[in-house]
């Protein structure tokens, strides 16, 4: 019996809750996988997963035997990456999940100097705003914005953006600009559906106000949110890293800079692990470095 073969199949048929999904990830039948894990069994002289019609559970014994079967295969999986890379340079696949709008408006770029940074590195960025268990979808590394951190992975603290409202010269010339946060009801807010009507804001001289601002438009997409503010449709509160190099170009204005609304804050996150592979480590601070720089 293939020891390794067999654990890893124990431990994906743990994840994933059945016997047959852990065969369609592994390319093989519901049989073999069935296979293996009872031969893991008789090598280990005890029932490691109690079965049923629909899905399977880790026996008391199968659960105390999870947490050193994933070592081993993680430091097996170690060593092998270590003999490949005969040069010492980050090799391999990296998989990252990130929101839709951060990725396209950001993470793209940046991933393309990644790849130019580390020739032998291959990235798949994979785009959604639902939260993807890294665990479970095979994910190296997931970034977070906002939101409960789950306590069974770890999170690295990427960045905090402070949120700005934000119009394009053309809607200021037709409405005017605000000179205080009272002066906010009389203008076309834009806000994310899902989101109240009651704007907190805080002054960078201390305190803070709120402001009740009814919405005639609201949308659930950050990027579609960003063009109607680009196109004149009203004001809207956005992150720093959305509208930076925007504000930069004079493509939209920054209203009461003395004022900002609740910050944005990101968080890297992955499965815990004793030591992350070069690959993926080398993309865990080629992020972190980058990111701060936003």
């Amino acid at each position: 019996m293939d020891r390794l073969k067999a654990m890893g199949a124990f431990v994906r048929a743990v994840e994933l809750g059945s016997l047959s999904a852990a065969a369609r990830e592994l390319q093989t039948t519901q049989p073999t996988v069935s296979k293996l894990v009872a031969s893991l069994e008789h090598s280990v002289g005890a029932r490691l997963l109690e079965r049923s019609s629909s899905r399977v559970v880790p026996s008391d014994e199968g659960a105390r035997f999870l947490a050193s079967a994933k070592q081993l295969l993680e430091e097996y999986d170690e060593a092998v990456a270590e003999l490949k890379q005969r040069v010492r340079q980050p090799k391999g696949l990296v998989r990252i999940s990130a929101p839709v709008a951060l990725g396209e408006l950001r993470l793209n770029g940046l991933m393309l100097q990644a790849l130019q940074q580390h020739p032998l590195l291959e990235v798949e960025l994979v785009l959604e705003d639902r939260f993807v268990d890294p665990i479970e979808e095979r994910i190296d590394l997931a970034v977070r914005i906002g939101g409960a951190l789950p306590s069974d992975l770890v999170a690295k603290p990427l960045a905090v953006w402070p949120r700005y409202l934000v119009a394009s010269p053309e809607y200021l010339q037709r409405k005017g600009q605000p000179r205080r946060p009272q002066d906010l009801p009389r203008h076309d807010y834009l806000r994310y559906a899902g989101q109240g009507d009651v704007l907190t804001l805080g002054c960078r001289r201390g305190g803070s106000t709120t402001v009740a601002l009814a919405a005639r438009y609201r949308v659930n997409s950050a990027i579609a949110m960003l063009e109607a503010v680009k196109t004149g449709a009203g004001i809207a509160l956005q992150p720093s890293w959305m509208v930076a190099e925007l504000l930069r170009k004079g493509t939209l204005v920054r209203l009461l800079p003395q004022w900002t609304g609740p910050s944005q804050t990101a968080h890297l996150v992955h499965a815990p692990r004793r030591k992350q592979p070069m690959r993926v480590q080398a993309m865990v601070d080629f992020l972190l470095a980058s990111v701060s720089k936003w």
